[in-house]
């Protein structure tokens, strides 16, 4: 096996064992959770012999060792298990969550990924200048200030004042692309406003350290200029460094959107999480939070695998 492969067998390897550990801490955590699922389905009026009977017929009264295993033998065959609340597999229940979530995440992305390269590779060609500041204020202004009162904000402005797109963005299969755009467009802009800044960020000082090597000055001697320098010279060898920090934000974007999905009732997995967290459904809560560590752990091992992939440096011990 070449040492590339190795490499990446490796990565894989580290984050299933990582994926492991964390449904082992999902599982723990959700068991201490407060409240009593038998208790919120039978109502306050429940008798204590109904409850036993309920707890007996959910399995909760089982240990917490064989529940453990008997959960995760259901995960490797893709049983999330069911929803005690519902009755109904918690899979059918997920996927159209999901999927807007991602839908969500994708438009997210598809707007916030090409505008921070563009705004990092305009603060480095135009550094300690009017722009550059202009970009540095704007985003750390948007990293200081919560998510959730930047959508109270955009939902004031955007919505109650110039009534330009709906506060309560609840989609459906009936509405066309254009129509599902323009509901989602305020959480959109403002998961745009949210990971633009860090991403922004990032390059502009991937890029100003590529810019210290010597091939920079000699290009420079050359009489290039500065802008085909730091696309065609500097860009292209920090790619590492705002892949991984891409990867992280796409990440945040599908992991992170819980409190964005509450604020405006979108249906998606955070709104299904927190409706869950309140009815304590212990089986949603535990396949939602497997589901987003999944997703964060893999958003994270591609980043490691394109590092090693573009670094030569990594795929070689020192």
């Amino acid at each position: 096996m070449s040492l590339l492969l190795k490499l990446l067998a490796q990565r894989i390897a580290l984050g299933l064992l990582l994926l492991f550990l964390v449904s082992i801490l999902i599982f723990a955590g959700t068991l201490i959770l407060p409240g009593d699922v038998a208790q919120q389905i039978l109502g306050q009026s429940a008798t204590p012999e109904a409850l036993a009977n309920l707890r007996e017929e959910l399995g909760v009264n089982d240990p917490p060792v064989q529940r453990y295993f008997d959960w995760l033998g259901g995960l490797v065959q893709g049983d999330l298990g069911t929803s005690l609340t519902s009755g109904k597999a918690i899979t059918e229940s997920i996927g159209r969550r999901l999927g807007n979530t991602l839908f969500l995440a994708f438009w997210a992305a598809i707007i916030a990924v090409p505008l921070a390269i563009l705004l990092g590779l305009l603060a480095v060609r135009y550094r300690e200048r009017w722009p550059d500041k202009m970009i540095s204020a704007v985003t750390l202004a948007s990293i200081s200030v919560p998510e959730f009162l930047i959508a109270y904000v955009a939902i004031f402005f955007i919505s109650v004042r110039l009534r330009w797109a709906p506060s309560v963005t609840t989609i459906n299969d009936s509405m066309s692309l254009g129509e599902k755009l323009h509901t989602i467009s305020i959480p959109i802009a403002v998961l745009t406003l949210v990971v633009l800044a860090h991403m922004m960020r990032m390059t502009r000082a991937a890029i100003l350290n590529v810019m210290q090597s010597a091939y920079i000055e000699t290009a420079e001697l050359k009489g290039l200029r500065m802008f085909t320098i730091i696309w065609k010279h500097a860009f292209p060898n920090s790619i590492a460094p705002v892949v991984n920090v891409v990867m992280l934000n796409l990440a945040y974007l599908v992991v992170g959107v819980v409190v964005i999905e509450v604020v405006f009732t979108y249906p998606g997995m955070g709104q299904y999480l927190v409706d869950h967290v309140s009815k304590r459904d212990i089986p949603v809560v535990q396949a939602c939070g497997l589901i987003f560590a999944a997703v964060y752990i893999g958003m994270n091992m591609i980043a490691d695998i394109v590092s090693i992939v573009t670094n030569p440096r990594l795929r070689h011990p020192k």
